[in-house]
């Protein structure tokens, strides 16, 4: 993906109305953010054959997304007036749940999306784990799934926190246009409370 046809660099829509995280908390929608995001732009069709979804189920779902902003038409990678590309109008989504406590309407809408996020991830590694089979031994040696727990005090929680997003800002700044030896690489982490502790 050229630097033409990343989103502009370190751009986040943070969201706050539950319209555009409800419109987001959908399985396929949020697959076709993925792709957008990391494979570039793309035409309905495209995506259609790389999820295998219909072509009229993608068209509905990416003007869905048209609609709240996180995609855009990409006019100058069109051979003809028929052709449509799109592409992620962001780098990344972000919310404060802490933003919706007091308001049941967006903090459902906030609940459904992490949800979908959630399950989203599952199925990423659930598929990382099937695609083992054909990746060389050297790049499936430095997996890693792992879980840890600790006695922690609020501040050193906080701690814990910023310690892992440094980690993540980190390589993070290594998501350029892709070089020779390089693959894409995930890392998902998540921070929370133990429930009944």
């Amino acid at each position: 993906m050229t630097d033409a046809e990343r989103p502009s660099v370190d751009s986040n829509v943070r969201l706050h109305d539950p319209g555009p995280m409800r419109a987001m908390a959908h399985p396929m929608r949020l697959r076709i953010i993925g792709i957008l995001r990391m494979d570039g732009p793309a035409t309905v069709g495209m995506i259609a054959d790389q999820t295998g979804e219909s072509a009229g189920s993608i068209s509905y779902h990416v003007a869905t997304l048209a609609k709240h902003g996180f995609v855009e038409e990409a006019p100058e990678l069109a051979r003809d007036r028929r052709e449509r590309w799109w592409r992620a109008a962001h780098e990344m989504t972000s919310w404060d749940t802490l933003e919706f406590l007091d308001d049941p309407a967006r903090h459902a809408a906030s609940e459904a999306l992490r949800r979908t996020v959630l399950e989203g991830y599952h199925r990423e590694l659930l598929a990382a784990l099937d695609a083992e089979a054909e990746l060389e031994p050297e790049w499936i040696e430095p997996s890693d799934s792992s879980d840890g727990a600790a006695h922690l005090t609020l501040e050193e929680f906080r701690e814990l926190s910023a310690d892992l997003a440094a980690v993540r800002d980190k390589w993070w700044a290594r998501r350029g246009e892709p070089a020779e030896g390089t693959r894409i690489v995930r890392w998902m982490t998540h921070v929370f409370p133990r429930s009944g502790a």
